[in-house]
């Protein structure tokens, strides 16, 4: 993958072609209106089925506090009233005619909303898409209506013992930025959200020059492009660049340890989460690439981390893995440890981080089994052109199209030498966020008053 950079243009019959897309699969499609609107089309005529999709640079990485989780309640109010359709109900009576099944999502980078529907009613399901993306009226009645759900998500979150742990350490993580990687948002932000928040959102970010739409399934991209020319065309560009002219603050690299314990009365077993500030599709693609393949490694039974925590019974469950981001990506090491034996099993993480970098932490066997289990499960992900079609749009906002398609070539390439400069490079030695869940109970037998204790 490549640095994200401008996409070259080039006018073709009216559209402007994405000339810097040099490898697309031959089912792929991609274009550009004048109004700067990214078209892609995936052809699939396996089922006479179509997906809409149409996707957008914004999410928590463009909030600060007083706007944090709006991202997440536009995406709910996307699915109301517009000036085509007057209340939720004639949405959602019109999702039925159309035979539609819906959907939306909010992550740090992207936001997403999509149709499926018969490819008979294509034309229809472009109209409505376009009305629903342009045209939100924002009812006020349907925002005090909305609020309490979008919270409700929030709390039902909560209400799991683990989602304290990582709020405590993504403050810890993010510091002054936590917000930007909190999609979720703050109660009191989202509880008292106004339509005018919701036009200040859609002034900065929804504009076709900040925008992906992609249909995919039985589809001929030359009439595609023509009828999103003719349906998207006059949607008036921004005439600026929202992330010049709100520029997304860099996350301060941690500079030292940082340590902490959540007390949560429900938790059962103490959850122990650490983590490091990793690479990003900005300054260090290869490394994405090496990050998800020792992800990979250890999360197998085989693997001498698996061996050495669970299969020795110091802890129940183990996950590590590597999120990758436009903007700092997080990695993340999680484990249950075994309570009688918690000091034993900390000390045994902190001696097998010491070992990732070796030459023979893991064998050659282990790095092509990894290898190839990545490129059979992005195999098989395509399986489904309505539910791919959503990774695509996930890498356009954190990388790049380009990312996405090459992605298993770049897998093929990772060495031994990748992964272990990218754990020097990030993960050992480096400063990291580490804390335990625990009860009040388990603390006092344990006598632990803080994390670094749990060492001595």
């Amino acid at each position: 993958m490549k640095r994200f950079i401008p996409l070259l243009l080039m006018i073709v019959s009216g559209f402007s072609q994405l000339k810097a897309q040099k490898h697309l699969p031959s089912n792929f499609f991609m274009t550009q209106l004048e109004n700067g609107l990214q078209v892609l089309v995936i052809e699939d005529n396996s089922v006479p089925l179509a997906t809409i999709e149409i996707a957008v640079h914004n999410g928590s990485y463009t909030e600060d506090s007083a706007f944090n989780g709006l991202s997440h309640l536009y995406e709910h109010m996307f699915f109301k009233a517009n000036k085509d359709i007057p209340s939720q109900e004639a949405y959602l009576k019109r999702v039925q005619e159309l035979g539609i099944s819906f959907n939306g999502t909010t992550s740090d980078e992207r936001v997403n909303y999509f149709f499926t529907l018969p490819v008979g009613n294509l034309d229809e399901g472009l109209k409505f898409m376009n009305s629903a993306i342009r045209y939100p009226l924002f009812l006020e009645q349907e925002m005090k209506n909305e609020n309490p759900v979008v919270d409700g998500e929030f709390q039902r979150a909560e209400s799991n013992p683990a989602f304290l742990l990582f709020q405590d350490y993504n403050k810890k993580m993010w510091g002054d930025l936590y917000v930007r990687k909190n999609p979720i948002g703050i109660h009191d932000v989202i509880l008292t959200a106004t339509p005018e928040k919701m036009r200040t959102i859609q002034s900065k970010y929804y504009w076709p020059n900040n925008s992906i739409l992609v249909i995919a399934g039985d589809v001929k991209h030359d009439e595609i492009f023509t009828k999103v020319k003719n349906l998207y065309g006059d949607w008036k560009a921004s005439g600026f660049d929202p992330f010049e002219k709100w520029p997304i603050p860099e996350f301060e690299p941690i500079k030292q340890n940082k340590t902490f314990i959540t007390i949560n009365e429900n938790s059962r077993v103490p959850f122990v989460l650490q983590g490091w500030h990793g690479p990003d599709t900005r300054n260090d693609v290869k490394a994405t690439y090496a990050a998800d393949v020792f992800s990979f490694i250890l999360s197998q039974s085989s693997s001498k981390f698996q061996q050495e925590l669970v299969d020795s019974g110091l802890a129940y469950q183990v996950q590590f893995g590597y999120q990758t981001c436009k903007y700092t990506g997080p990695i993340q090491l999680f484990f249950v440890p075994n309570p009688q034996r918690l000091k034993d099993c900390l000390k045994k993480v902190e001696e097998q981080i010491n070992l990732w970098d070796k030459d023979d932490y893991f064998t050659d066997e282990q790095l092509q089994t990894a290898i190839n289990q990545l490129v059979i499960s992005e195999v098989y992900d395509k399986e489904k052109t309505s539910n791919y079609i959503h990774t695509v749009t996930y890498w356009w906002g954190s990388a790049t199209i380009d990312y996405y398609t090459t992605y298993v070539d770049n897998l093929k390439k990772v060495t031994r030498q990748d992964i272990q400069n990218y754990v020097r490079t990030y993960i050992k030695g480096k400063p990291k966020v580490a804390g335990i869940l625990m009860s009040t109970q388990m603390q006092k037998t344990l006598g632990i008053t803080s994390y670094d204790q749990l060492f001595q």
